[in-house]
């Protein structure tokens, strides 16, 4: 999906399908990420976690409720992750939305997945007894 005439100007379900697989099928080849996916998804079993992201970006940006997980639980037990690796995924989703939707759509998809990325980097690596700067996570 190149040409802009083909963005969408609303969120579906078919959209929201269609922006998961496109994004995962760039993590899976990225250099950065995809290796931790690899060991959290081994081999060609992705459709449970696809199922699972459709539902929850449905859940967040159509607010159907479909989505019954908990993101932070799930991430914190991923081995290999470091607070800088959320900047590669916030970049690939950025750029497979704004393939996908028009401007507006996807500057909607952009401010919750950064909203997203920072909670899960809040939970997974903020320390008490450690600075916060966000710059140095990024």
């Amino acid at each position: 999906m190149s040409a802009a005439a083909e963005r969408s100007d609303r969120v579906t379900e078919d959209g929201i399908r269609g922006l998961v697989d496109a994004f995962y099928a760039k993590v899976r080849a990225d250099a950065e990420i995809g290796p931790v996916f690899a060991r959290v998804i081994p081999g060609d079993d992705w459709q449970p976690h696809l199922d699972k992201m459709y539902a929850f970006w449905s859940s967040v940006m159509l607010m159907s409720g479909r989505y019954k997980g908990n993101p932070v639980i799930k991430h914190t037990m991923i081995t290999g992750m470091q607070p800088a690796m959320f900047a590669r995924w916030l970049a690939l989703f950025h750029e497979t939305c704004g393939e996908r939707f028009e401007a507006a759509i996807c500057a909607e998809f952009c401010i919750k997945s950064e909203r997203i990325a920072e909670s899960l980097k809040i939970a997974m690596f903020y320390r008490a007894d450690r600075a916060w700067p966000r710059e140095a996570i990024a």
